[in-house]
């Protein structure tokens, strides 16, 4: 099963890829976590905040392969915790689902990307930082799969 964490942002800080590639490394050879990467589109005094969400939710569109199960993190989706994902994760897999995570630039997914989605998960209330954000999935996604397993980490 693939895993692809679809974001809005480049060139993140070297601890960003460390942190990610840790729990990557650690997932068992089935579970194939990817972080693709798109530009954030240009924000300046005279191009609106709606003309960027829509650059980048159309390059963010184009890069989902039509097969994949699209999962859209924003707010308005529901709260999960690790158990609920691993029983997603594991229902993924029942299905031969690859998964797509779409994770929106500083303003956000556009429409269009929300209603590509067959899912949306809130992944806090909180604001989280695009960095902490992509280690915080790779993680869970390592911390899911322990519990499919049975692996001690989870405790």
């Amino acid at each position: 099963m693939r895993i692809t964490i679809l974001a809005v942002g480049t060139k993140m800080p070297d601890w960003v890829t460390a942190g990610v590639n840790e729990y990557v490394k650690r997932l068992p050879r089935e579970i194939d976590l990817q972080i693709r990467e798109l530009a954030l589109a240009h924000r300046g005094k005279n191009q609106s905040t709606a003309t960027a969400i829509s650059d980048e939710g159309k390059r963010m569109l184009d890069a989902i392969d039509e097969k994949d199960w699209v999962v859209a993190l924003d707010l308005s989706g529901k709260p999960w915790s690790t158990e609920v994902l691993s029983q997603q994760l594991d229902r993924w897999k029942m299905d031969g689902h690859n998964i797509t995570l779409l994770v929106g630039g500083p303003d956000g997914l556009s429409p269009d990307c929300i209603a590509r989605a067959q899912q949306k998960w809130a992944l806090s209330a909180l604001t989280l930082p695009h960095p902490i954000v992509r280690i915080l999935l790779a993680e869970q996604i390592y911390r899911a799969v322990s519990i499919l397993n049975n692996h001690p980490y989870h405790k």
